[in-house]
């Protein structure tokens, strides 16, 4: 077996599942394999329990900005009665595919970060601008307690970040996604209130006609959208809004007509969308339910950055050139859900989402997630051919 491959594997053995990732063994771990490396380690911990890793390459000219490469080390749960293999053996079968959580979202990054500079190292390579790879905790849970913390910290300030490399998705067919923006997640609590009473009368005015009203306007707006991306063959699912209810609460017995209920909601906004014009809309929806209804966000994401694809910017140029020079064909898109590359863009560093994965289907957070060992070989070659041109782009005018 390819070395790179065992030590994926080795990886995916080690489990940061939530709810209780084990956090401490993926640090040692990754610790180890960068002090193997030769490269500077810095742990960071942002708040009790949540430790940010630093691997640091350094650049010939450490004034110049940095090229940053990020992962998460947390993997989401897994339903092991829906799997084939031990969702944490990492579990290879005859056609090389390699079974885990994590095997795609996003473990399989992070070792190719380290392959590529393994294999750079070894052929005597050396840049003009410094690589950072950061391994961050939490982001499957909103990164509330990794990145997003991590940004404001004189530590990553310290990194001097010019531009960063963090997840993508897999793609089934023979082009490779690249994210050059995100959704704006938001989360929204929508309560009604109206009047109790016995369960045997037609009751006026009660919480569970009022929540009807609420639910219809909003899932009809869900189908709209769902409609715009049908008819659409242009479109992605990043270029539409989704809505889904994804709580309902209420009642307290069987023949007790409730006081309250509620029902939460997960959108997920395209940056061309006026946010402030969508909570209006919101606002109307809930003030046509009628008298006792309001809404409550419980995440809302107002940063609408994305990163420029235009061949004038260098870092695009950079990027895509070496793509074009390995006949990658690349699929521009906004990103359907939420990465960590938000934090990164909203601190005012471009970043690009990319998990080199083609023809793989996309299995993040599904049953049976695997990524076949000659993609995930092959993805190591492209960030070995990324990095260099990254990491030499010319300074740049306000680098002097």
């Amino acid at each position: 077996e390819h070395p790179s491959v065992t030590l994926f594997r080795e990886y995916l053995r080690i489990d940061t599942v939530h709810p209780k990732p084990d956090y401490d063994a993926a640090v040692r771990f990754l610790e180890r394999v960068g002090t193997d490396l030769g490269l500077a380690c810095q742990k960071v911990e942002v708040c009790q329990g949540r430790v940010v890793l630093i691997l640091t390459w350094q650049g010939m000219n450490p004034g110049l900005r940095s090229i940053l490469l990020n992962s998460h080390t947390d993997v989401v749960p897994v339903f092991e009665e829906h799997w084939t293999y031990p969702p944490f053996e990492a579990v290879k079968d005859s056609q090389g595919n390699i079974y885990a959580r994590g095997a795609q979202d996003m473990k399989c990054v992070s070792i190719q970060y380290l392959e590529a500079i393994r294999r750079l190292k070894a052929e005597g390579k050396c840049f003009a601008r410094t690589i950072h790879l950061t391994f961050v905790p939490d982001e499957e849970v909103g990164g509330h307690k990794g990145m997003e913390m991590f940004v404001q910290r004189p530590e990553f300030k310290a990194l001097n970040v010019g531009f960063a490399l963090d997840e993508g998705l897999a793609s089934p067919s023979d082009t490779f996604s690249v994210f050059y923006g995100e959704k704006s997640p938001w989360w929204i609590k929508v309560k009604c209130v109206g009047s109790p009473g016995h369960g045997s009368r037609f009751i006026s005015n009660t919480a569970a006609e009022k929540m009807h009203k609420v639910i219809n306007s909003f899932l009809a707006f869900r189908e709209s959208e769902k409609q715009r991306l049908k008819s659409d063959s242009s479109l992605t699912l990043g270029d539409v809004t989704s809505l889904n209810l994804t709580m309902l609460e209420g009642g307290v017995s069987f023949n007790v007509v409730p006081s309250e209920m509620a029902a939460s909601f997960d959108i997920r906004i395209p940056p061309t969308v006026d946010l402030k014009a969508f909570e209006e809309q919101v606002a109307a929806w809930c003030r046509g339910a009628g008298d006792g209804v309001t809404y409550e966000f419980h995440q809302k994401c107002m940063d609408q950055h994305v990163t420029s694809t235009e061949e004038s910017d260098p870092w695009w140029k950079a990027f895509s050139g070496v793509c074009r020079d390995m006949k990658l064909q690349l699929k521009l898109e906004i990103f359907p859900a939420a990465t960590d590359s938000r934090y990164i863009r909203a601190a005012g560093q471009p970043a690009i989402g990319f998990s080199p994965m083609n023809r793989t289907p996309v299995l993040l957070h599904d049953h049976n997630e695997f990524l076949n060992e000659q993609v995930f070989l092959q993805g190591i070659d492209i960030y070995a051919h990324l990095l260099p041109a990254l990491a030499s782009v010319s300074p740049l005018p306000d680098e002097g």
